[in-house]
């Protein structure tokens, strides 16, 4: 939809053709086309939206348009929006309004949901109780499928989704059945019998990447949520699952590129927050490359005797940083993903050695010919293909086993990426290639 014809339309009062084109369109592309109107426009064009697409709208609105119109709803609009928005969407947004907002939507919602909402609330950051949703299908056993699809008939305009139902004994889950099987299995076929008894679950302390990877493992599209006594208290729903993984590939990103994660996005960060964000990781990196100026000067007489040898530095310590980060970015993905553990250290470490052994060669094979060619140095050209092959190997394994390590004493494998290795291969390069050079061209 064309932003300025909508505006156009908006500004010419012409709310029937506003409201049919707003009736036709996908909510999340109404949320990306309000997105781009003004405080004015975006509350008389929310105000348009078809009622039964509105609060999937507003759960698809960035948190700065979500606390305007909070701010602009009258009791009455506020209430028929929270009883539209499932509760894991509600929580989501009172986690990011300012207070005076979320009491106000505190007062406003019924003394049950506000019971629930605080005590979703309550949850830990960034675990599966943070997330979940506690609106499902529950049936019982004693159901038959006939019944089941009444009860669903009844409730499941309700609930977030009716693909898994769950069948509960006293809040205790004892086994889920599909939508699909319900509908294609006769209506007196007990629930009892249908019903799947081995079920993948987690409890509300899990952490929420490990949720992820389940979805991913197990190709799922709810999971029940536990308590500690092993009661079913939600479920998280697979797009809550998508945005965990988008959340924590863009909070790895950030710190692989030396940025302190933001939950804002770019547009919405400020210029200082963005600085903020940046200086540190890059103050570290910049006293960190002291240690690498301090080798380089001790080797100073070795520039002096063979001038040519300061030239080769930057192309062994980029190779070094590239062929670390190479490792790395493998080994953080496969973490990421639960394919490797600390327990593979070794089978990394092993298969890694054998890859550098391969690349240093070939590295080394094509810089020697080159030097051999530009400079007819034969020397200069073992110098460098051996230190090429050491500084391969060295970067190469600190790239395999940072992330592991890190990993196994809970820090983030992500902190040990680029910036991190990168600065350290260089100051081994360094080493490496002023050793070989000293002990060659005996210095």
């Amino acid at each position: 939809m064309n932003k300025e014809i909508f505006i156009k339309l908006l500004q010419q009062r012409q709310f029937k053709a506003v409201r049919s084109i707003l009736d036709v369109m996908n909510e999340v592309d109404i949320a990306s086309l309000l997105s781009k109107l003004d405080d004015k426009e975006l509350a008389l064009a929310f105000r348009l939206i078809p009622k039964d697409k509105a609060a999937e709208v507003f759960s698809n609105m960035d948190t700065s348009m979500q606390s305007y119109l909070v701010e602009m709803f009258t009791e009455k609009e506020l209430k028929e929006l929270l009883d539209d928005l499932y509760m894991d969407d509600t929580v989501d947004m009172l986690e990011e309004l300012p207070a005076n907002l979320v009491n106000r939507i505190l007062n406003t919602v019924s003394a049950t949901d506000r019971k629930m909402i605080n005590q979703l609330l309550n949850y830990p950051d960034d675990s599966a109780g943070s997330i979940m949703t506690t609106e499902y299908v529950d049936l019982r056993d004693t159901m038959t499928v006939g019944q089941a699809m009444a009860h669903i008939k009844r409730t499941g305009i309700h609930k977030e989704t009716i693909y898994t139902c769950y069948v509960t004994e006293r809040r205790k889950l004892v086994g889920i059945v599909s939508a699909k099987d319900l509908m294609t299995t006769e209506d007196d076929v007990p629930i009892k019998d249908l019903m799947e008894t081995e079920i993948i679950s987690v409890t509300t302390h899990n952490d929420q990447e490990y949720v992820a990877q389940l979805f991913t493992k197990y190709d799922l599209l709810a999971l029940p949520v536990l308590d500690a006594d092993g009661l079913m208290v939600g479920i998280v729903t697979f797009d809550d699952a998508m945005d965990v993984m988008v959340d924590e590939a863009t909070e790895d990103i950030t710190k692989m590129a030396a940025i302190n994660p933001s939950e804002k996005t770019y547009f919405d960060t400020s210029v200082f927050q963005h600085a903020m964000n940046r200086i540190p990781w890059l103050l570290i990196l910049m006293l960190t490359s002291i240690i690498t100026g301090t080798i380089i000067t001790k080797y100073e007489n070795a520039f002096a005797a063979i001038p040519l040898l300061v030239s080769f530095i930057p192309m062994l310590m980029d190779t070094g940083g590239n062929c670390g980060s190479q490792s790395a970015t493998l080994i953080i993905r496969g973490i990421a993903l639960d394919e490797i553990h600390f327990k593979d250290l070794f089978k990394v470490v092993f298969k890694e050695f054998r890859i550098s052994l391969i690349v240093g060669a070939a590295l080394s094979i094509v810089n020697g010919l080159r030097i051999l060619i530009q400079y007819r140095n034969p020397s200069l050209a073992l110098v460098i293909a051996f230190s090429l092959i050491g500084t391969v190997i060295m970067a190469k394994m600190v790239g395999c086993m940072l992330p592991l390590l890190a990993k196994k004493i809970h820090l983030d494998p992500a902190i040990m990426a680029s910036p991190l290795i990168t600065t350290l291969v260089d100051t081994f390069s360094i080493l490496i290639y002023f050793n070989i050079a000293t002990l060659l061209f005996k210095l």
